[in-house]
């Protein structure tokens, strides 16, 4: 058990740098040129609302870049929309890249790190049309989109990520295979062609999940969570280390454009997942009593779980590591503080007992944004009003103000948040303890 209150003060690495993140799409709303608008449109079957507006943030990015500063944000990660700069084969919007170009400079101008990602989830009509990253043939539309925004933003970009979780699906279907295949050249030749341009780290943000056997002891647990942790996660890292791309039911490839393609470890972290080979899927049910819904929908439950995030830095000490989303969605921001303060706490371990070296931490997310289906699962250190969109910062948002401010945490910082925690917010049944004593 652990007591929030209690921990001792811990100061970070001088140079550390605290920050937060967004995408594109799921902030500034109005994304019509991109497959997954025209697909809210198409198919609301699947869809619980529409992204719209989303929270406004292409009009209203002056006011988000002031909000970042206001909160003592160092470094803000933002997607550029390749739907906007090239919302058709043969067309660039100067006018599009000028707003970015414009939010840039007032990052700059405030002091803020600026996390340039260039392909978050979300990319134009057209290319999604031709087959998209399902066709390695068409690799050169992206690196030629590429070609053209790098150059003339890059003068102000701190760091770069090329593609974002483009790891996850864990399916052995050929096609599925085929895909992750051609992302990889993608983040490769991505990675190259940007280095002509920056000096800047490089990498493509890996959604590291801890893959762990339901039954610790049960072999078969065991080979399936191996099994899955190397499509999801290393067949990723083996590539970057080696330039060998090896994947299950597939020739092994060598790719030399591979070898050494990140400058940092950027992961995006929240929890692990239980492999139960018993199951058609291998996905097994969350243990009871670290089951917590903290949203009133049912959206990656998620476990207050911080040694699993110990097990993953373990694995990357070659290479500094960059955290480069981490969060819950929570309707109890009291919940969200209590996630932060076992992440930092996870971190700071992390780097006393193996030879790691964390460099940043950006929170998912700088605001309550459309998350890809629906607007319930809140993620931001700032409310977003539904209408109005107005920008509200919760009190998760001042705490982490105060650690971006001091780069340290304790518990007596803890304690000033969240005097007492007898009254939360939890759904489906009665309150579950968080495994901590508060």
């Amino acid at each position: 058990m652990l007591n929030l209150r209690k921990m001792p003060y811990y100061r970070f690495p001088d140079g550390f740098l605290w920050g937060s993140a967004t995408a594109g799409h799921q902030i500034e709303g109005d994304n019509f040129n991109s497959q997954n608008y025209r697909s809210e449109l198409q198919h609301p079957e699947y869809y619980e609302e529409p992204s719209g507006k989303a929270c406004n943030s292409w009009e209203m990015y002056p006011e988000d870049v002031e909000l970042l500063h206001s909160l003592g944000h160092r470094a803000y990660r933002f997607s550029i929309e390749w739907s906007r700069i090239q919302p058709a084969e043969n067309q660039f919007d100067t006018a599009a890249l000028a707003r970015y170009q414009d939010l840039l400079d007032r990052l700059a101008s405030k002091g803020i790190h600026a996390c340039v990602t260039l392909h978050h989830g979300t990319h134009p009509i057209w290319f999604e049309d031709l087959g998209g990253f399902r066709k390695e043939d068409n690799l050169h539309f992206f690196l030629d989109y590429l070609n053209y925004l790098v150059p003339k933003i890059t003068d102000r970009v701190g760091s770069w990520i090329i593609l974002n979780e483009f790891n996850l699906d864990r399916s052995l279907a050929p096609e599925n295979l085929a895909l992750k295949v051609s992302r990889l050249k993608a983040h490769a030749f991505g990675y190259r062609l940007v280095k002509q341009y920056s000096n800047a780290p490089i990498s493509s943000a890996h959604a590291f999940v801890h893959q762990c056997p339901l039954r610790p002891g049960d072999s078969m647990d065991q080979t399936m969570a191996s099994l899955v942790d190397w499509v999801t996660n290393e067949f990723f890292f083996h590539a970057v280390r080696t330039g060998e791309i090896v994947l299950p039911y597939r020739e092994m490839e060598y790719l030399p454009e591979l070898k050494g393609a990140s400058d940092r470890w950027m992961i995006n972290y929240y929890h692990r997942a239980p492999i139960d080979a018993r199951k058609v899927n291998g996905i097994g049910e969350k243990l009871e009593f670290a089951r917590h819904r903290l949203c009133d929908i049912d959206f990656g439950q998620r476990e207050f779980n911080p040694e699993s995030f110990m097990q993953c830095a373990a694995r990357l000490t070659d290479l500094p590591i960059w955290i480069t989303e981490n969060g819950i969605c929570a309707d109890d921001d009291r919940f969200r503080i209590i996630y932060m303060m076992l992440q930092f706490e996870a971190m700071k371990m992390a780097m006393q007992l193996y030879p790691v070296k964390i460099e940043a931490y950006l929170h998912w997310s700088l605001l309550d944004n459309y998350e890809w289906r629906s607007f319930k699962p809140r993620f931001g250190l700032v409310e977003v009003d539904r209408k109005t969109f107005r920008r509200t910062p919760k009190p998760s948002a001042k705490f982490l103000q105060e650690v971006c401010e001091n780069n340290a945490f304790s518990g007596d910082l803890f304690a000033k948040y969240i005097p007492e925690f007898n009254d939360f917010i939890i759904y489906d049944g009665p309150n579950r303890s968080v495994d901590i004593t508060i």
